[in-house]
């Protein structure tokens, strides 16, 4: 396993894309100051993860981008990628060649990926852990890192010595391990805490579940008798409305047959009224007589000294024309009568 490829773009002073390629061998890169050699090792670090600006001779993430000159605007984004010849497996990764790439925004917003696929930066940690290709490991050293090292506790020693002999990723993981565990004994911890307080409150649900239970079969029982009433009612109302259905059928002939009786008397009625109306006007046709004939009478009285036979006559006839009236009416009335009670 080898480093075979570095491609920039944005990043410092790399404004456009650059391709360094690495054979076998010594690579030797070499430049006036301020040309950017160094810019290329700080490339390495921040693909391999390194968050610290001031390692990166930086103040902020975004001073990585190029920012720019007088006869160039500047960038919205910084890429770095390392292609790295996996063919001997070096790398735990099932791919010939391994592409590690760092892309971060103006906008603050940063990706990694593998091989173009976006991952988290503990996967590129994990990835080149105990290869002695990390942001701390012993493959990159630059100014003053040998008597940085040298100057150190012996316990920052250990840590590329342990890099060195390929033992961080078990040491990385007892760590992990051990929080795991201890999170672990938390959780029992918590764990005996429920049980005892569940413990504690097993008599009293107990006696809960027993009420529910009885509380259960009650509701279960009175839903038997809800719907059996229910259906009582059903039937029961369905005969009632038998009831009331042939009730409202003789209703409706009864009715009918008043109906037609009402109207036969109202016939009777309009017909009698005719009748009362002739009878009216005979009679005011006979009252018209009785004063034609007294009217008559009152002549014949002022003529009583000529006709004296006349008045006579006239007088039986008046008589007699009077017992006739008297005798039409109590025809009239009787007849009135026996049509009332016919009625």
């Amino acid at each position: 396993m080898y480093l075979k490829r570095l491609e920039l773009q944005g990043f410092k002073s790399f404004a456009d894309k650059t391709v360094l390629e690495f054979r076998p061998g010594i690579t030797g890169v070499i430049g006036p100051n301020g040309s950017g050699k160094s810019n290329i090792s700080d490339s390495i670090r921040w693909v391999l993860g390194e968050q610290s600006m001031k390692s990166l001779r930086g103040a902020k993430s975004l001073d990585i981008i190029f920012a720019g000159t007088q006869n160039r605007k500047s960038l919205g984004f910084a890429e770095a990628s390392l292609v790295f010849e996996n063919s001997d497996g070096g790398l735990p990764i099932e791919y010939t060649e391994v592409t590690v790439t760092r892309k971060i925004y103006r906008s603050g917003e940063t990706g990694y990926f593998i091989n173009k696929v976006p991952c988290r930066l503990k996967d590129v940690l994990e990835l080149f852990m105990d290869t002695g290709i990390g942001k701390d490991g012993y493959s990159i050293i630059g100014q003053g890192k040998i008597d940085e090292i040298l100057s150190n506790k012996s316990e920052d020693r250990r840590h590329i010595f342990e890099e060195a002999a390929g033992i961080v990723k078990y040491r990385v993981r007892k760590a992990e391990s051990e929080k795991k565990l201890e999170h672990t004994k938390l959780n029992l911890l918590r764990i005996n805490d429920i049980l005892a307080e569940i413990e504690s409150n097993i008599e009293p649900l107990k006696a809960q579940s027993e009420k529910a239970k009885k509380y259960l079969n009650l509701k279960e029982e009175l839903k038997s008798i809800e719907i059996g009433l229910f259906l009582y009612n059903i039937e029961k109302y369905k005969a009632s409305l038998e009831e009331i259905v042939k009730d409202e059928e003789i209703y409706t002939t009864q009715c009918k047959e008043e109906e037609e009786k009402l109207e036969r008397i109202k016939n009777l009625k309009e017909e009698l009224k005719i009748q009362i109306d002739s009878i009216t006007n005979q009679i005011e046709e006979m009252s018209n007589l009785g004063f034609a004939s007294q009217k008559e009478i009152e002549m014949l009285n002022s003529d009583i000294n000529v006709a004296t036979t006349r008045i006579h006559n006239n007088t039986e006839n008046k008589e007699r024309f009077e017992k006739e009236i008297e005798e039409a009416k109590r025809r009239e009335k009787n007849k009135f009568k026996t049509k009332q009670r016919e009625i």
